[in-house]
Order: C-alpha cells, then sequence, then structure tokens
C-alpha cells in the first residue's frame, strides 16, 4: 500500500506561520507519511541560506534549524517555486543544501495527488 501523502504550501516568513507547516509535517513523518514543503513568496527564506536562524519562535519545541535538519532527516521534499525567485531577487544557489526546483504545474500535480494540503501564507 502507497504511503499517505501531505503537501504544505509555505508563502510566508513570518514565525506564527513558518512553525505549524514543520511541527505538524514532522508529525506526518512520523507517522510514516511522505511530506513535501512547497515554499513561495517570502517563504522562500526559510530555505535560503543563513535565513532560518533569524526566524525565531519563542517556546517553540525546536528552533527552525533544528526543525529543517528533522524534516530533511526523515524524508522531506522541499521544493521552491522558481517563479517567485525575481519577486524578491532571490537566485537559485541562495538556497540550503537539498532544495529542488519547481512551479505552479508542479504544486498543482503534487496538489492532486495528496491526501493532506495545507497552506500557510
Amino acid at each position: 500500500m502507497d504511503k499517505k501523502k501531505m503537501l504544505v504550501f509555505c508563502g510566508s516568513d513570518d514565525p506564527n506561520k513558518v512553525f505549524p507547516p514543520f511541527m505538524l509535517g514532522c508529525g506526518a513523518l512520523a507517522m510514516d507519511m511522505e511530506l513535501t514543503l512547497f515554499f513561495t513568496l517570502t517563504g522562500l527564506n526559510v530555505v535560503r541560506r543563513g535565513y532560518a536562524e533569524k526566524i525565531c519562535l519563542p517556546g517553540a519545541p525546536h528552533t527552525l534549524p533544528e526543525y529543517l535538519k528533522i524534516a530533511k532527516e526523515n524524508g522531506a521534499r522541499f521544493l521552491v517555486c522558481s517563479a517567485a525567485f525575481p519577486i524578491l531577487g532571490i537566485k537559485g544557489d541562495d538556497f540550503i543544501e537539498g532544495v529542488e526546483y519547481g512551479g505552479v504545474a508542479e504544486f498543482v500535480s503534487l496538489a492532486e495527488e495528496a491526501d493532506v494540503v495545507l497552506t500557510y501564507c
């Protein structure tokens, strides 16, 4: 039987909107689900080199860099929307290791196949 799939749309670098996708996503990974986190607009900052350390949520069980590491080590896929690069002046080499590039069509295709789709923007 195929694993259930969770897709999370991450469209903000606001700490109140950044941490829930990782908390819920890591929970999904612990429940043996596949997880794809799709980053766009200011959400791209979450996976920019050196930026996660600047995003803090007091009282969260883990820092954002810790969540990124936990998610990556447990097989999460990090997908960035290349169509949003020009909006923020981002280049393809600005991201942490392991990030993949995609766009609207890939997000829609993943959403069609997902069992759970969450949106944080």
